[in-house]
């Protein structure tokens, strides 16, 4: 018996966001073969969007772009930005997930940043290009990220944004109790 196919159109494409859109949708839904593409998506915040309001919405216009100029089941945008709360800046990203039914916003863990770099991101630098510089490494940001460079590999911005996708795939699991 084959499984059934779906589409995933991600508004972007880093390997990374792929990557853990395609796996926590084969987690979630085993029963369903995805095919997973990345696309360019316009975000229209700034490159390092520094509120919790600015990165959701790069991810809710990141989303509209991709249902706007693709054909798929799922339209997928993660957005990854920061923010000072009252306890200190952090990192964190924004899901949005939309099946043409129902669209469901998740967010991840934050990440607490040190001062040094949410300095060097008000002065108008990227957190991946700063961490690049700090931790002497080359595009960290298709790869583990902040996440793995503050958390000694613990977790990578991969298996962050799983997650956060994952539990934001909870309601489209349990349409019945979240009355979808």
């Amino acid at each position: 018996m084959s499984k059934e196919s779906q589409k995933i159109i991600v508004g972007s494409t880093n390997p990374v966001k792929i990557n853990a859109v395609s796996n926590a949708f084969s987690a979630m839904f085993p029963n369903i073969e995805f095919t997973c593409e990345g696309v360019f998506a316009p975000s229209e915040v700034a490159d390092q969007p520094m509120t919790a309001e600015e990165t959701l919405l790069g991810a809710k216009n990141r989303v509209a772009y991709t249902k706007a100029h693709f054909q798929a089941d799922w339209y997928v945008a993660i957005e990854g930005g920061v923010d000072n709360f009252s306890y200190g800046p952090a990192t964190f990203a924004y899901i949005v997930i939309d099946n043409k039914q129902h669209v469901q916003v998740g967010r991840s863990s934050n990440l607490p940043m040190p001062n040094v770099v949410y300095s060097a991101l008000c002065d108008g630098e990227e957190l991946g290009h700063v961490m690049d510089r700090l931790f002497d490494t080359e595009n960290i940001k298709q790869k583990g990220g902040a996440m793995a460079l503050l958390t000694n590999n613990s977790v990578t911005r991969e298996s962050v944004y799983t997650m956060a996708i994952t539990t934001a795939l909870a309601p489209f699991v349990n349409q019945q109790l979240f009355n979808l």
